[in-house]
């Protein structure tokens, strides 16, 4: 092989290892702005931000789920989440929630950002642990989710109290 064909490979390598990094990076980017997607967690909430602290909270019950940004080190995390509103409060709820990432930031760190639709809204997020407070976001859940509201509440289930911020 003479130098003018090794070369030729070589640039023809390079090439296409340069088309794949810029296309992974391409990936990347696109999932980090448009995830979460279905269980996939992503990065920044794209959306109108509403800076107006929001009061009453029921049109959240219209959305079928919300997501929820949080901070954990360097990067944001996303993920899709049950949202119910009760009396006009907005309730989060996590099955087995103990130890997932976005709850472990929350607990840590309550600012997040919560985007319902096209909406994205700066938040305070917190654990609720008042049992009565509790049975009427769980009740208020099974309204939404159009479950028996008789059904008790799962162990390992947690809810999140929102408010703006």
């Amino acid at each position: 092989m003479n130098d003018r064909t090794r070369g030729g490979i070589t640039t023809t390598l390079l090439t296409l290892l340069t088309l794949l990094l810029v296309a992974g990076f391409i990936g990347v980017v696109a999932w980090f702005f448009n995830c979460p997607c279905e269980r996939t967690p992503g990065g920044y909430l794209l959306g109108d931000e509403i800076e107006t602290p929001v009061s009453d909270w029921t049109f959240a019950n219209d959305v079928p789920l919300c997501q929820i940004q949080v901070r954990a080190g360097f990067l944001p995390h996303s993920i899709n989440l049950n949202c119910m509103a009760s009396s006009g409060e907005l309730f989060l709820s996590c099955s087995g929630c103990d130890g997932k990432y976005w709850s472990t930031a929350v607990l840590s760190n309550p600012a997040a950002r919560l985007r319902l639709g096209d909406e994205v809204y700066p938040v305070m997020v917190t654990r609720v642990q008042d049992p009565a407070t509790l049975d009427r976001a769980w009740i208020a859940r099974a309204a939404k989710l159009d479950r028996p509201a008789d059904t008790p509440r799962r162990k390992g289930w947690w809810s999140f109290r929102v408010v703006s911020r």
